[in-house]
This record gives structure tokens, C-alpha cells and sequence, in this order.
């Protein structure tokens, strides 16, 4: 599992000029689903995206707060081309990315562990072409990433 955490002061996501989801001062999150992904790795996904310590506490400039600290929102986007491999060619190649029954359900699994931290999470419709408008604080932006333990 990837994830593409930026820190903002705002963004959306809309489809066909539509706003779909939306928030305040808190986290994008541009997330992307491995063939391998299980419960576990979103779990995992999960706490650290809450519990992550990229915002600064009142009067100061360190890393000190969570999102879950500040009250933040949370703006979760799926986005497959994570999982881009752009080592051979000039066309990215997918096969590391879950299939798309596969991803949505883990998607909408990720969603709800986010859910049940309390803070307020939009999200963009799964599998649509989305606009995506980031305000991004800092700027600060981080890759999460978690690979399912080989069998």
C-alpha cells in the first residue's frame, strides 16, 4: 500500500465540475492499493496517517501534532497510479496495482478505519476521473509506504 500524505490548508476533489469532498486544514491522502494489500496493511495505513506528527503545535515550527491533535480533516483519494512502474518503456506498467474490485473494496475498508478515528473524512468516487485541488501547507508532502509480508 502507498499513500501520498500532503499537508494542507484546504482541498477538494471534484467530478465533472461537481465538489464531491472537501475539507479544511488537514491531510490529503492519494491512495493507492497493491495486489498483495491485506486488513492488516490498512490498519497499519490507518493509525499512521492519524497519528503522524507533520503539523506544528501553537507558536512553534517542529513537527509536534497530528492531524487527530488539531482536529483536521481528512480528504482520501484512490489513485492506482501509485503503483506506476515507469523503469521500462515510456508506458507505465500497472501490474503491481490491485484489480478493481479488488482495490475498491480495500479502499472503502481504509476509508472506514479512518472513519472510526473521529475526525471528519471526505473522500472522491472510486474509479471516476477526479479534479483535485490542493492547498498545500509548507509544503509537506510524504510517502507512506507498507508492503504485505512475503509468503
Amino acid at each position: 500500500m502507498r499513500v501520498i500524505v500532503q499537508r494542507v490548508r484546504a482541498s477538494q476533489v471534484a467530478i465533472a465540475g461537481e465538489v464531491v469532498g472537501k475539507i479544511e486544514r488537514g491531510l490529503n491522502l492519494l491512495v493507492g492499493i497493491a495486489e498483495t494489500d491485506t486488513s492488516a496493511e490498512l490498519e497499519w495505513m490507518a493509525r499512521k496517517c492519524v497519528e503522524l506528527r507533520i503539523f506544528p503545535k501553537e507558536g512553534s515550527d517542529r513537527f509536534d501534532a497530528s492531524v487527530q491533535d488539531i482536529g483536521g480533516g481528512l480528504l482520501v483519494v484512490s489513485q492506482f497510479t501509485l503503483y506506476g512502474d515507469c523503469r521500462k518503456g515510456r508506458r507505465p506498467s500497472f501490474d503491481q496495482a490491485a484489480a478493481p474490485d479488488k482495490a475498491e473494496a480495500l479502499y472503502e475498508q481504509f476509508v472506514m478505519l479512518l472513519r472510526d478515528s473521529g475526525l471528519v473524512v471526505e473522500t472522491g468516487r472510486f474509479g471516476a476521473m477526479m479534479q483535485v485541488s490542493i492547498e498545500n501547507d509548507g509544503p509537506v508532502t510524504l510517502m507512506l509506504e507498507r508492503e504485505a509480508p512475503k509468503t
